[in-house]
Formats: structure tokens, sequence, C-alpha cells
């Protein structure tokens, strides 16, 4: 019998919804692990990570990484999985694009560690108490992984062979990438393995959008009554689907959410949250200061709306510069 392919998934920095996207595949996982040898999957089964350094270089058929990378160990992890892998696949938005920890380079280290340690109502009063990298203890050196000032998409870490979008991806999604992984069917080398095309071109409410779309007000999706029949964004709910990539199956929509961006922006689209601010102020139907002013006021965050899940892979990265690994 032919050995199966051996497949690796690793959690860096996220919430773990992608951990859980494996596991929503059902009775679907049957077939996967029917077709492939799990090698190495530290939040599910008993593995260490001498397991994973004890197989030669290049032989594992691929590692599923999710999450962005913010400390030492998971990029010491990241270009282990590299090395030991013929593919590495980019798993979920925050490995993508760096996610919602991504925004955390509004700040540096210092100024997070300053605020969680020192300064948060929840901190005792005067207390100075932060964690330390090493300890000494009678039984030896105790360790933490070093905290970078920058948190990074994986492929600013290592290199990247092909990305699967979705906060989390869909199970569909997943079980496609595996399937074309299995057949030897994986398109060219950096491809997203999802939709081509904007959100909106499958959107189930596409048609219910004017040709010519003009906002005079926005509305946020919590604060109004929505019609499920109706283009959230003829409603004036902020939409990002105009500027997300397809291949979600428009699942927020269908549940009367607007699409937050989850998927990355279309192959020609470079900077997500910069495209998302064009479009907004190409339907802002306002010529008066004060008015379009009133509704922006309407986008409350308008960092963590534009750029919720790509701050780290746009053309500003991050707030101010800083030292890497400083």
């Amino acid at each position: 019998m032919a050995e199966k392919p051996k497949v690796a998934f690793y959690w860096c920095a996220s919430c773990g919804g992608c951990e859980e996207a494996v596991v929503d595949l059902a009775e679907g996982i049957l077939d996967v692990v029917a077709a492939v040898d799990i090698v190495f999957w530290p939040v599910a089964l008993d593995f260490k990570v001498k397991d994973l350094e004890a197989f030669e270089d290049g032989s594992l058929a691929a590692s599923f990484i999710n999450g962005a990378i913010r400390l030492s160990e998971q990029e010491e992890m990241a270009r282990l999985l590299r090395r030991k892998s013929k593919y590495v696949i980019a798993f979920g938005s925050c490995s993508h694009m760096g996610g919602v920890p991504g925004l955390a380079n509004l700040w540096d280290r210092q100024s997070i560690f300053d605020w969680y340690y020192h300064k948060a109502p929840s901190v005792a009063c005067g207390s100075v108490q932060e964690p330390k990298e090493t300890v000494k203890v009678p039984e030896g050196t105790l360790e933490l992984p070093a905290f970078w000032d920058t948190v990074k998409s994986l492929d600013q870490v290592i290199d990247v062979d092909y990305y699967l979008p979705g906060c989390p991806p869909t199970p569909k999604l997943l079980a496609n990438a595996v399937g074309a992984l299995l057949k030897g069917e994986l398109p060219p080398k950096g491809a997203v393995l999802a939709g081509t095309r904007a959100l909106c071109h499958e959107c189930h409410l596409n048609d219910a959008k004017p040709e010519k779309l003009l906002l005079k007000e926005l509305k946020r999706v919590h604060l109004t009554t929505v019609d499920p029949e109706k283009c959230l964004l003829a409603q004036g709910i902020l939409c990002l689907g105009p500027v997300t990539r397809g291949g979600c199956e428009a699942l927020c929509i269908k549940g009367v959410m607007p699409c937050t961006g989850c998927f990355g922006p279309t192959d020609e689209v470079r900077d997500q949250g910069a495209k998302g601010i064009s479009y907004l102020s190409s339907i802002v139907d306002f010529d008066d200061e004060a008015d379009i002013q009133k509704v922006l006021e309407c986008v409350p965050d308008p960092m963590g709306t534009f750029y919720r899940y790509s701050l780290p892979r746009s053309y500003l990265v991050r707030a101010k510069e800083v030292k890497p690994h400083a």
C-alpha cells in the first residue's frame, strides 16, 4: 500500500477558529483522515516538537499554518514547518494578511505592555510586574517566547506557496484545497485558493443593488432594521463586498450581516483598506464638508473597519516605525 501524504496543522496568533474549520468538515473529516496522514496537529492530538523535528526536510506534503506571527516561538515553528514541508498554505485571514491580531500594529510592544501590566483598570494599583522571557528557578531556567513589536503575516516570515483565506476558511474551501493537493491539481504558486472576483458577483442580493449607488447616510447594522431581500449597501449599511474577494458563498450576508472583508482583496488590489476607503468615498453623495463628516461619524473605528484583517500586509504595515524584534 502506498504511503499516504503527510500533512501538518499548526496554530500561531489567532482565535482558534481555523482549527474549528477543520472540525467543521463534519463527516468529511473522515475522508481527509483516510486520504492523508496527519503527523502534526498539537491542538487536537498529542504531538511534540521533537516529533516534527524527526521528519526529513521536505518529507511532509503540506503544512496548513493559521495565525499571524506575534511571538518568537511562532516564527521558529513556522520556519521549522517550512523546512519540513513541500507546500505551506497560509490558512485563514491571520496568516494570510495578519488578521485581527495585526491591529496591534497600531501600537508597539512597550505601549501594549504599559497598558496591560501597569495602566489598565484591572491592574492592581502600583503593580509593575511584567512577564520575563527567562526566570531562574531551583529546577533550572523557565522561558517564555519573545513578544515582537510588529505582528506579521506568514509570508513576511517564510515563503508561502498558497493562501486559503477567510475568518475562518469555509469547510468547502478547505475540502477543495485538500482535494487539489491530493490530485496534484494546484494552481501556480502564490495563488489564493478562493474566488477571483469581488464578493458582490456571488452575493444573492446583487440583483437588488442599484446600477448607480449613491448614499445619503450610513447606518450601523445593529441600529437599524435590515431588509434581508435588499442589497445592504443600498440600505446604507457599510458592506465591504465590493472590495473583498469572493469564494465564501456570502455566508455573512445570508445571515443578514455585512461583509467585513475577511477574504482579503482581489488579485489586482494591493491595499484592501485603501480600496475600501476609496470605494466609500465614491458612493457618499455629499459635497458639503459638514455633511460628509456626519456620514463618516457612522464609521467610529475606521482602522478596525477597513484594515480589520489586513494592516500588516497594507502599505501602512503599522502605526509607526520601530526597531524589529526590539
